[in-house]
């Protein structure tokens, strides 16, 4: 008689395979969201999320004024020189701004800076409405851009005060609110575009005012998570020095971050222009957005055994070698992979950066010290943006990525140049701490 055999593993389409599978990757998913949810209650992310619409006129504002000038004046000239005088009078009273923020607090500064923020705003607009003079609007565009609350800054002090002795959650948190930067630069402009064009108009720069100010309004309202304000002298009577051999490089590095960023974005533009595919270009810098926010929702989750230091230093090499190969790219298929992998190396790079300024920074001025970083990156964008469009027109477009590989090499320079003792610590103790940075 002949026997016959059972299979002694599981039957293709077995059910029980399958569900121990499902099981599976449902544990592997609790497991990577363990870190978030471990720093999240119903306190902090009503913080985090009401921070994160606050935001959105950061990546609105600009684009808003362009289109609604070139509409009212025909003219792009006009419309770029307001939107820049915008961006040039927010850059140079972050600072300020930050000092405020440490001294007063931000339940008393938030709600005046986006209180004179909104009548200015208001005022630019009805000012290109009723043709006002020329000046009035730049004026008004000025104030606009100086009172404009650094809304991410006032975030990640709340978090660095709720967290401040939990440094893996406080990475976990700083990891989020990078990919909630790179959410709101992803949807802004996408906002902004639609409302200005499809409705009307004034309406995309009105979205970014109501957004700025419900946010703010209720952000600033949340006073159990304030930081406190602390003494803006010690002992002695003196004001706590800057850590400058830990901001200065850092500072320096957000900079060329700004110029690689400014630089990739109109060469990304000019590079599928040139290929016939224009519409390619809003999918090339998303792909780059998207290996950005991916890389920050991932680098959140990890529990590193490198310190922010060493992690800094990787991801600006990262970003140097990524930029590297950009001049060589033949289509618009590759330069989608490689500006994918590219973008890995953004959020990681500008999270060590934070936590290291977090370290480092007194109490007395962290607001003013992380304003500093994210100053560098907008002060680096025009200039990225203007070197690369004269290279463009001159060699084109993918002889202009190597301005944004210029970026990335003087990144991982300030990044190598980056000593960061912790604040507070005596001199005898900074190459310890070093050490644990590292």
């Amino acid at each position: 008689m002949r026997r016959t055999t059972a299979l002694s593993g599981p039957k293709v389409g077995d059910s029980s395979l399958d569900h121990r599978r499902e099981e599976h990757q449902g544990v592997m998913f609790a497991s990577a969201l363990a870190p978030y949810r471990r720093i999240f209650t119903p306190t902090t992310a009503l913080f985090s999320l009401t921070g994160l619409v606050a935001r959105l006129p950061i990546s609105m504002v600009g684009l808003g004024i362009v289109l609604l000038a070139e509409h009212e004046t025909g003219s792009y000239a006009f419309a770029g020189a307001v939107s820049a005088v915008a961006l040039v009078a927010n850059a140079s009273f972050a600072v300020v701004q930050g000092r405020l923020l440490d001294r007063l607090g931000q339940a008393r500064v938030l709600p005046a800076a986006i209180t004179l923020w909104g009548l200015a705003l208001a005022g630019a607009m009805l000012s290109l409405s009723a043709d006002w003079p020329v000046w009035t609007t730049y004026v008004l565009a000025a104030v606009a851009g100086a009172t404009l609350p650094s809304v991410g800054t006032c975030v990640r002090a709340r978090w660095a005060h709720r967290l401040k002795d939990n440094p893996s959650g406080l990475h976990t948190a700083f990891s989020f609110e990078a990919v909630a930067d790179e959410t709101v630069f992803l949807l802004g402009p996408i906002i902004v575009t639609m409302l200005a064009t499809a409705v009307h108009p004034y309406a995309g720069l009105g979205a970014a005012m109501a957004f700025g100010l419900v946010g703010t309004y209720v952000f600033a309202g949340l006073r159990s998570t304030e930081p406190p304000v602390h003494p803006t002298t010690t002992s002695g009577g003196e004001r706590p020095a800057m850590p400058w051999p830990a901001i200065g490089p850092l500072t320096l590095l957000t900079f060329a971050l700004g110029v690689l960023f400014g630089a990739a974005e109109v060469t990304t533009v000019a590079f599928a222009e040139e290929e016939g595919q224009q519409g390619a270009a809003g999918f090339l810098l998303a792909v780059w957005a998207f290996g950005s926010l991916l890389a920050g929702l991932v680098s959140g989750a990890i529990t590193w055994r490198q310190g922010p230091l060493g992690r800094l230093r990787w991801g600006a090499l990262g970003m140097a070698v990524a930029t590297a190969p950009l001049a060589l790219v033949p289509s618009i298929p590759v330069m989608g992979l490689v500006l994918l992998v590219g973008g890995v190396a953004i959020s990681p790079t500008l999270i060590a950066a934070m936590s290291l300024a977090e370290r480092a920074l007194p109490p007395t001025r962290l607001s003013e010290g992380m304003m500093l970083l994210q100053t560098g990156v907008a002060l680096g964008l025009a200039p990225g943006a203007a070197l690369a469009g004269l290279v463009i027109e001159e060699a084109g477009a993918s002889a202009s990525y190597l301005v944004a590989f210029g970026g990335g090499l003087l990144a991982l320079t300030a990044a190598l140049a980056t000593r960061v003792p912790a604040a507070g610590r005596s001199e005898a103790e900074v190459g310890d701490v070093q050490r644990n940075l590292a």
